[in-house]
């Protein structure tokens, strides 16, 4: 079948990266929608407002560039039209602050609170641009060596004397 019979399509708005013509103008986020990556996005940092936990990852250099944002809305928050009408709010608030956002390769879930559903929608704009920043900040030189472990708190306390049961003087006769 011969494509070119079809309905001609308009390039998007960036133009199209097949005639080499690409000009971003506004960063383009994307969903997360693989399990595999809401799980991944968890194990990374972590930032939290009234309304909203953001979990968020940056992805190694191999990957597609671009954020990546996953709504989680789970039935804590209320019914599920409730639920809906919190999905709806929070993509419109993702769409608003999209030219504000880093363009960095990242995966961040948003993991929404019921206090979203009737806050301001100027809050919610400023909670995800926090948020995003908060998850997404690279981290520094220091930050990615590891840390040494921590020393073992010794089993006999300086404030108080051993008792017979919680002798720590070493010897075996108890």
């Amino acid at each position: 079948m011969d494509r070119t019979d079809g309905p001609s399509r308009e390039p998007r708005a960036g133009g199209d990266p097949r005639n080499g013509v690409v000009e971003r103008t506004v960063p383009t986020v994307e969903r997360l929608t693989r399990r595999a990556d809401f799980l991944a996005a968890a194990g990374g940092r972590r930032f939290h407002t009234e309304r909203l936990t953001a979990q968020g990852l940056l992805r190694p250099g191999t990957l597609p560039h671009g954020l990546r944002i996953g709504l989680t809305v789970t039935k804590r928050v209320g019914h599920a039209t409730e639920r809906s009408r919190i999905k709806r709010r929070l993509r419109s608030v993702i769409a608003r602050a999209a030219s504000d956002l880093p363009g960095l390769a990242a995966d961040v879930v948003l993991v929404v609170r019921r206090p979203s559903l009737h806050a301001p929608f100027d809050d919610l704009v400023q909670d995800l641009r926090r948020a995003v920043d908060a998850v997404t900040k690279p981290r520094g030189e220091a930050a990615t060596q590891k840390r040494p472990p921590r020393a073992a708190k010794a089993l006999c306390g300086v404030a108080r004397p051993p008792s017979p049961a919680n002798s720590c003087d070493g010897s075996t006769d108890g």
